[in-house]
Formats: C-alpha cells, structure tokens, sequence
C-alpha cells in the first residue's frame, strides 16, 4: 500500500465494519516521515513542486549557505523525491515523486504559481541562472 494512501486512510473517521488495510512497512514509513518533517527541506519541497529552481534560488529562499542546501537537496535525492537536470553550468531540482507531491498538496494546499518568498528573492538576488537571466533581459527589453 502506498505511504499516502495509509496516512489518508488513517485520517479517516473510523468505521468498525471495515477492516484496516494492511500493514505497511513501518520502517520505510517512519524513514519518510523523518525525511519531510524537516522544516527547511519542506520549504525545498515546497518551491520545487511547482517548478524547477537551481541552487541559488534555494539558498536565497532558505537563507543559507550553498553547502547546506546542498546536503538537503542530496537527502532528498538520495530518497528517491527529487531528481537534477543540469542545463550548461547549472542544476535544477525539481520533485518528482508523486505521493509526496499529493501529501504537499494536502498538507499545504494546491501549488499555484511561484512561492511567493521565492520571488522575491529571485527579484533581489544576482543570479546567473538562464531563467534569471532571460527575465532581467525581458525586463530590460520592456524598459527599453
């Protein structure tokens, strides 16, 4: 039984007629759990389900150095939640397990545009990412 499914089934008012599903490894669960109850890998999640970022987005978002986002965005790798595709000197993370991706959706609501912390951060920072610079050439173009 999938992680998410058991958790929704055990937020669930209880109905005695019903038998409970079975159990699911309580190891691989409790591994899970531990991995997202982490604040600031939460945040990561949360930025990169709805769109890719690079690293220097994250540590302007998280506020902290490129070798601590980088061992979070490891974990999470690592555990099979994320995936990397480079794109000339950059990375970008973007979250590619579904079931998490439901449980933020649950948990934090729908991802509907940009995090807002994110974009602001990504107007104040110099970033040399293609996707800051293609939008400070846009606003370049557009003042011009």
């Amino acid at each position: 039984m999938h992680i998410i499914a058991y958790i929704d089934y055990c937020m669930q008012p209880m109905n005695i007629n019903e038998p409970p599903p079975t159990d699911p490894a309580y190891d691989v669960l409790a591994a899970r759990l531990k991995l997202l109850a982490h604040p600031e890998r939460l945040r990561i999640l949360d930025a990169i389900r709805r769109d890719a970022e690079c690293v220097c987005h994250l540590e302007a978002l998280l506020g902290k150095p490129q070798p601590y986002v980088s061992q979070q965005l490891r974990l999470l790798r690592e555990a099979g939640l994320i995936d990397d595709r480079k794109q000339g000197q950059n990375v970008y993370y973007a979250l590619v397990d579904r079931d998490v991706r439901a449980w933020l959706d649950a948990m934090l609501g729908p991802a509907e545009g940009e995090l807002a912390d994110l974009a602001f951060h990504k107007r104040v920072i110099a970033c040399p990412c293609p996707k800051c610079h293609d939008t400070i050439e846009l606003i370049e173009v557009q003042n011009a």
